[in-house]
């Protein structure tokens, strides 16, 4: 006897392949944990080793003054951060795509890249002209701000939740760019808390489920 096709099942095919081909879905929920992690340890070691007191940032004014030799280190580890954050993100999301048999560097991506690319660089650029001009206390505020509308602009192009991250670190960027006292707090949990609690929601809503079906 032959069987009935079912057309809920190949709606839902349909369905998954166009959005496979519109979004980046190679995006490793661990890789935000391991980002997660990276940036605690940096705020940990800068708090912790450094003795950095967040709290005088709060009393920055327009100097010509370069940076004192804590601040710099601050920096430095600020930097180190980003780049072992990356790395993990584009290793694992490239585990992940090559498991699915997809490739990592597609339309896609370069989409999403474009998208986040124009706040990231405008956000650096601006970061750094605060830090010539001796505004050191806008460096945590500025970076959760102009990262979290890079996420924002990049979720139409890969998870939904992105989207709420972004806004998110927005709202923790517009907070500690009043309140400059509390930007590294704000910034670990921006960048710490929030990245660990995502990327494990992440995973376990879509990695996990991909792996029992």
């Amino acid at each position: 006897m032959k069987e009935s096709p079912d057309y809920a099942r190949d709606l839902i095919e349909i369905r998954s392949m166009m959005e496979r081909s519109t979004k980046f879905l190679s995006l490793s929920g661990l890789a935000g944990v391991m980002a997660g992690i990276y940036a605690l340890s940096g705020a940990w070691i800068s708090y912790q080793v450094l003795d950095f007191n967040p709290t005088g940032l709060a009393d920055s004014t327009i100097s010509a003054e370069p940076l004192s030799p804590t601040l710099l280190r601050v920096v430095l580890i600020a930097i180190a951060v980003l780049i072992l954050a990356l790395g993990t993100a584009v290793f694992l999301s490239w585990k992940k795509a090559s498991k699915s048999g997809e490739k990592l560097w597609n339309a896609t991506t370069r989409r999403v890249i474009n998208a986040m690319a124009i706040p990231l660089v405008a956000g650096g650029l601006l970061i750094v002209a605060m830090i010539a001009k001796g505004l050191t206390g806008f460096m945590a505020p500025f970076s959760l701000l102009f990262y979290g509308l890079a996420l924002y602009n990049a979720s139409k192009f890969t998870y939904e939740e992105v989207k709420y991250m972004g806004l998110i670190e927005i709202a923790l960027g517009l907070f500690s760019s009043y309140y400059i006292e509390y930007g590294t707090l704000c910034w670990a949990i921006g960048f710490g808390g929030v990245h660990i609690i995502y990327g494990i929601y992440l995973h376990y809503k879509y990695e996990k489920s991909e792996n029992i079906n």
